[in-house]
Parts: C-alpha cells; structure tokens; sequence
C-alpha cells in the first residue's frame, strides 16, 4: 500500500489478520508498519554495508507525529548516504541483558497492556532464570533447545516446556517490534510435540464423595469453633459473634468449589466474579470479557446446584461487589492452604484447583454433550483445546462406528465377498 503517511491517514487505518506496511509516497524509504495488535511504527528501509536489507524502526506513533518520524527519516537516509548503519549503532550503544529488558521494557509494558501480563512476565523470570545475564542477542534457538532438553530431562511436561518458551518469544517479538533486536530469533522455534489426552485429572466417584464430605466436616467444625468461641464471650459479657448455623455456609470455600465443579470457571474467574454477573432468575451466569482469559465475553447456564449454591450465599454476602470477598472486603488473591488443607483431609493427592474445571468438562463429555457445546461453556477460543476430553465418550464412538455397518440384508457387494470367503463379489473359486 502506498500513500502519504499524514495524522489523517493514521485515523483511517485498520489492522488487519496480518501485519502490513505503508509506503510514503514522499519519502521512498519511510514506512509505516501496522501490526494484528493495531499497534503503528514508523520505520525506514535501507541496505547495510553488505547489502542486507535493513529495516530500521524510528518508533510508535503513540510517541512521534508523522511529520517529526519523517524528518528523522531524512536524517537517518543522510547518515546511511554516508555509509553509517543506524541498526547496528542503535545495538552497540544499548544492547539489553534478558534481565535488563523484562526490568525496563517489557515489564513495565505487559502488566499494563495483558490481564495475564504479571504471570507471563513472572514465567519468563522462572523458567528462563540462567538466561538473565545474557544479551538478547545470545539468545538463540540453539541455547533453548538445551535448555528445552534440560527441563524434559527434569521431567517437566512438553506443555510446560511449550508454555514458558510461548512467554519468551512473546518477549523476544516486542524486542525486534521495538528496534532492540533485528527479528526474533526464535520465530521459527517449532513447540515441542504434545498429546492434548495425555493428562486430564478429574475426580473419580469416590473422590468427589470425599471431597463433599470434607467440605461438610470443615462447615461443621468452623460452626463448633464460632460456638464455642461465642459461648467463652457470652460468659465474660463480650457480643457475640455472628451465629455460623443460621447461615447457609461457614465461609466462602464451599460456595467456591461447589461453584467450580457445576460452571467449570477458572479460579481467576471465581475471583473476579461479580453480583451484576449473576442473574438467578434466569439461573445464568456472565463471565464478563475484561476479565475472562479469552477476552470475550460467555454466558453459563446455572444448574439446580449451582443456583441453589449462589442464592444462599447472597443471602449471607453483601450482595454488591464481588461474590467472594476477603475478609477485608477486597477480592481474593488465592485460597492455596485452605484448598491444601481440604484436599489433605479428603485424601485426594496430585489435584489442583484448576483440575475443578476438568471435573466439569468430563462430566459433560461422559453424559453425551457434544464438544462444540462443552467449547462453549469452557470459554476455548479453540476447539483443539477441548479435544483432549474427547477419549471419556467412548460409547459416543463406538455408536459412530456402529453406524457404517449395514443390516445382514443390506450388504454391499464388497461385504457380501468378505462373508463369502472371497476376494470377489458373490464368492467362488
């Protein structure tokens, strides 16, 4: 695409599914690069004293006018007319460590841009901890499939593998978007190969039993210990505590779990779980889209649990904000002992809060939901996610197959051979 790039031409510009660029119809080598993301640079094109293409990025328009990119523009043209490379000053001057750049760069931009930001930022810290001191530069695919080798060695998962390297090359692509690097090193880094059936922990029958049952022994002991405790201020004058048996739950995990397993939500959307969500009068549920992983918005049906669940905690909450709330009023970060210590005395080992909403998924496939429907409900932006549950509906399968085979009297012609020994329709020598 060609035109001048003006203020007016910038209101008027779309992202597209793929990025593309601008060219200046004035100035030949300046250029406009439009990102999926919507994001704009400016940049100008040159050859390097070997002949290479270079693309050269002035900056976002969020920080330059077009007038002010194109001036530098001139001047940078003028620099590489004198046989200056501006690309390799740029790196020589300010190369940053992997450290340095999640610190001043990125850091401060993905917390502020991503929901998710402070956990990708939080991984790449992690998982790639031996890389901190090393020039983006030296980062090479290379020195990560040594890396990726060591973690399978350690017994990691190739999806826990496949996530933190995700992390880095989200990192390394803003690296090169911004100038710091000349392209990210590990675009063509292939994931290492999973199996989406591999894992799917859920509750079996007796597991769920026992974990209802140490939710119920948990409820009754925080109700003796508040009447007990009530008791105690009763006899030296002091006012009582709310009463824990004239409310519908002792506190806030019950509702929480039992809620997990019958809408399958993440914990995050738990937490950020707000009374304008919930609509009990038509047992529905929003998971609003500034909040959910995917970004968008979903809606998920109540069912007599679940409803009965969110109706008696209302009663007991204060029915504005957030439906679970600390205990000073704000909304939870984590609920990591409390869970813990229920699973401990539930005797269930190797099951994360996470795993809830597998429960629920699987419960769905084993009872016939076909997996667009179990997609939906999940909030996967891909039905490749949802696959993996596909192996608990073996009855599903074995009616499909089931369905190619034609009633005695109907045999085709290939069949009736086969039953007549032959490899030739109607049999004989």
């Amino acid at each position: 695409m060609k035109a001048k790039i003006t203020a007016r031409l910038l209101k008027t510009l779309r992202p597209k599914e793929r990025e593309y660029n601008v060219k200046d119809t004035e100035l030949a080598e300046f250029t406009l690069r439009v990102l999926p993301s919507g994001v704009m640079t400016y940049c100008i094109l040159y050859r390097d004293g070997n002949g290479r293409r270079v693309r050269y990025t002035i900056g976002p328009t969020t920080k330059w006018t077009p007038a002010q990119a194109r001036d530098e523009a001139k001047r940078l043209r003028s620099e590489v007319n004198l046989g200056g490379d501006p690309a390799h000053d740029r790196r020589a001057k300010r190369e940053h460590t992997l450290g340095s750049f999640l610190d001043e760069e990125y850091g401060p931009w993905v917390t502020k841009r991503w929901k998710t930001g402070a956990g990708q930022l939080a991984r790449v810290r992690s998982a790639f901890a031996a890389f901190k001191d090393k020039k983006l530069s030296e980062i090479n695919p290379w020195l990560v499939e040594k890396w990726r080798a060591g973690r399978l060695k350690a017994k990691r998962t190739p999806a826990t593998a496949n996530r933190d390297l995700a992390a880095l090359k989200s990192a390394l692509a803003r690296a090169a978007e911004w100038g710091l690097l000349p392209e990210n090193p590990l675009a063509r880094l292939k994931m290492a190969k999973e199996d989406p059936s591999a894992k799917v922990r859920y509750l079996e029958h007796d597991e769920e039993a026992r974990l209802r049952s140490a939710l119920d022994e948990r409820e009754e002991q925080l109700r003796r210990d508040r009447d007990s405790a009530n008791a105690w201020r009763r006899d030296r004058g002091y006012p009582e505590l709310p009463d824990l048996r004239a409310t519908a739950f002792a506190d806030h995990l019950k509702p929480m779990v039992l809620l997990s397993l019958n809408t399958g939500l993440r914990r995050g959307e738990v937490f950020d779980l707000e009374w304008r969500d919930i609509d009990l009068e038509r047992a529905m549920l929003t998971v609003r889209g500034a909040v959910a992983k995917s970004g968008k918005t979903r809606h998920v049906p109540l069912n007599s649990e679940a409803l009965a669940v969110l109706s008696g905690w209302r009663d007991q909450a204060s029915g504005k904000g957030h439906v679970f709330q600390s205990r000073d009023g704000r909304r939870f970060d984590n609920v990591k002992k409390s869970w813990q210590r229920l699973l401990n005395q539930a005797h269930i080992g190797e099951f994360r809060w996470h795993d809830l909403r597998h429960c629920f998924a699987s419960k769905l496939v084993m009872a016939g939901v076909d997996l667009n429907t179990v997609r939906e409900l999940l909030g996967h932006s891909d039905i490749k996610m949802t696959l993996r549950y596909a192996h608990l509906a073996p009855r599903k399968m074995a009616e499909a197959e089931a369905r190619i085979v034609a009633p005695p009297g109907n045999l085709v012609p290939f069949q009736q051979a086969a039953q007549n020994g032959s490899g030739k329709p109607g049999g004989g020598e």
